[in-house]
């Protein structure tokens, strides 16, 4: 049996978002859009079944001019265990600037791509072995209804949980989709080296993978996780 990767879209916004630069350690600094990586987590937080699904992120589209904000908080830099003796707060308070984005919206799209029993890992199996004739049939309908009626397991954020998205399934088919971000609304930009995801697939070495990120008319479009455009 053939099994077809379906891509879906969701439309995402928020008032805030912090998608972080992990280069910059101590001050937070957001990228000017959204990551692979936090698009992928918003489609795991409505349906993610380890080992036989995994979504690929195809396209990014800014909806909202990007707009910036920024805050000066106080943060305790230390953390309290049953080890320690406790904390004094006015010793280990630290004051951190945070620069975020402010009121986005976003189109992202992804495939749902089905792993066929066959190629899943014998630790798959451990509680539960599906028949062989499993399908993405099955996977297609649960994330379709889950999203058309706002479920997810998780809250999806932007960035950081301190700020929450709402979402709604897009059908490109029937829909009216708001544009993209014009060239005269700074939707033509060279993003530089943006971070695409994590490699989960050594647990003892996990590594950071980056990508050269360009917007043409609002317009991302993410490469495959076997694309040479990966840096890792």
């Amino acid at each position: 049996m053939e099994y077809t990767d379906k891509e879906y879209s969701l439309e995402v916004w928020g008032d805030y978002a912090c998608f972080t630069r992990p280069e910059l350690k101590v001050e937070r600094v957001s990228y000017d859009v959204i990551t692979p990586s936090a698009v992928r987590a918003i489609f795991e937080a409505i349906l993610f079944k380890k080992y036989a699904m995994r979504w690929q992120v195809t396209k990014i589209e800014v909806l909202n001019p990007i707009k910036w904000a920024s805050v000066r908080r106080n943060e305790v830099g230390a953390t309290a265990s049953t080890k320690s003796a406790g904390i004094y707060i006015e010793d280990k308070r630290q004051q951190k600037n945070t620069l975020f984005l402010k009121d986005v919206k976003y189109r992202i799209w992804a495939k749902l791509v089905f792993i066929p029993v066959s190629e899943r890992p014998k630790e798959a199996f451990a509680k539960h072995k599906p028949g062989a004739d499993e399908n993405p049939m099955k996977y297609y309908q649960m994330f379709e209804r889950r999203a058309n009626q706002g479920q997810c397991f998780t809250q999806p954020y932007l960035g950081t949980r301190e700020f929450s998205a709402s979402f709604r399934l897009v059908d490109p088919d029937t829909d009216e989709l708001c544009p993209a971000l014009s060239a005269e609304q700074g939707g033509n930009r060279d993003l530089g080296i943006m971070l695409y995801d994590m490699d989960f697939s050594n647990p003892k070495d996990t590594q950071a993978m980056f990508y050269r990120a360009e917007m043409k008319e609002g317009v991302i479009i993410v490469p495959s996780l076997d694309s040479e455009e990966i840096l890792r």
